[in-house]
């Protein structure tokens, strides 16, 4: 089972997202146990101020040391775990893709940092975490809605949670390239027909049209994805063929 702590001010964020869909069912099935943690219950003063002004002046607050030193220290300890992922949520960060959440589906034990105010005290970079992620290149209020987009990109990921081992294998991304488009019923609808291959039972051609639109939808969208996408011969030749210029 994996196990998830999450340290942030506003605990209460996440009690939507942990109790429905997926992520409410992935915990029913035992694949992941949640917990998220006010880090101002850690704070060693009356007040539990957990942030201060940055040394050598400048706008807004800073997020102090301590809480989130004790805080990590006691969850590794109830954890019984000494080398957990410690994530903090930051958009200097490393920028997420798939891969990172398929490499993080791995873990055992991963803690989320949501911090708020201008930044955090950069000691927690260089003591405390082994990770530091950016969802994308903006900025957000904090970094509750960063953590609920990885949590979700990753136990979605562990055995058992989908209800088919294949339906996170052909998303986008997983593969290196973007999904091929999906038909559903009435075959004709308002005059706009499925594919014909995709009723013709022919799974071998089906699967060879999915593959050739993968790389159509993504060479038209993504393009940068077809630099880093471990192609097959096959593939190879009908990207060619896509990219070839009109006579």
């Amino acid at each position: 089972m994996m196990h998830i702590d999450v340290l942030s001010i506003f605990p209460e964020m996440f009690e939507g997202v942990f109790g429905h869909s997926i992520l409410k069912k992935a915990a029913e099935k035992e694949a992941v146990r949640y917990n998220v943690v006010n880090f101002r219950d850690f704070a060693d003063n009356k007040h539990q101020t957990v942030d201060d002004y940055p040394y050598g002046g400048g706008a807004g607050m800073v997020l102090k040391p301590q809480p989130i030193f004790d805080a990590v220290a006691d969850l590794k300890e109830r954890a019984q775990s000494s080398s957990p992922r410690v994530i903090l949520m930051c958009p200097q960060g490393e920028r997420y893709t798939q891969r990172k959440a398929e490499e993080l589906a791995k873990e055992e034990h991963l803690i989320f940092i949501c911090g708020h105010y201008e930044g955090y005290d950069e000691r927690i970079r260089e003591h405390v975490i082994t990770d530091e992620i950016s969802i994308g290149d903006y900025v957000l209020t904090g970094g509750e809605l960063g953590a609920m987009v990885i949590v979700d990109s990753v136990v979605r990921l562990l055995p058992g949670v989908l209800g088919s081992e294949e339906s996170h294998i052909q998303d986008s991304f997983s593969t290196g390239l973007l999904e091929h488009p999906h038909y559903t019923r009435p075959a004709d609808f308002r005059g706009l027909k499925v594919p014909d291959v995709l009723v013709s039972g022919n799974h071998k051609l089906i699967e060879e049209w999915r593959m050739k639109e993968s790389l159509k939808r993504t060479l038209k969208r993504r393009p940068d994805l077809l630099d880093d996408a471990d192609l097959s011969d096959q593939q190879k030749k009908w990207l060619a063929e896509l990219t070839k210029p009109a006579e």
